[in-house]
């Protein structure tokens, strides 16, 4: 995925969790307290002389998405490929916040899903994926 995005040589972090990990991260970083399928920390950082670009972490609940896998009559596999491509996106900048944003970002990650491997179908929602930020210079997120 992030080769397809001409990102070979950055690094992200990508976190299987459950609802119950999700929903605190949620009610930290966003003030909701519930869970979601997927969230996004980006950190689109370069340390000087680091060969790779950081681009943060993406956090996805497999209990989310294996509902939602159910929901969508597809694999948790599959749905998990569709959020941490959507995940990807919101490190490098995309949103959802109009129309027009959505819709370039529901191809995107059809794209980034596609040149997984996978069908790149939409999933059950539009995918709200949340945005948090870490304190900064912690480097944890």
């Amino acid at each position: 995925m992030l080769g397809e995005l001409g990102l070979a040589d950055a690094e992200l972090s990508v976190v299987l969790t459950g609802d119950r990990t999700i929903q605190a991260l949620n009610r930290k970083h966003r003030g909701k307290d519930q869970p979601t399928d997927v969230l996004a920390f980006p950190m689109d950082e370069t340390w000087s002389g680091a060969p790779v670009r950081l681009l943060g972490d993406v956090v996805i609940s497999l209990q989310t998405a294996g509902r939602q896998a159910e929901d969508a009559g597809h694999s948790l596999v599959e749905e998990t490929a569709h959020l941490l491509a959507h995940g990807i996106l919101h490190l490098v900048g995309y949103d959802h916040s109009n129309r027009a944003e959505s819709v370039a970002m529901r191809a995107m990650t059809k794209r980034l899903v596609a040149s997984a491997g996978y069908p790149g179908r939409p999933t059950t929602k539009d995918h709200r994926v949340q945005r948090g930020r870490a304190k900064a210079g912690t480097g944890k997120r």
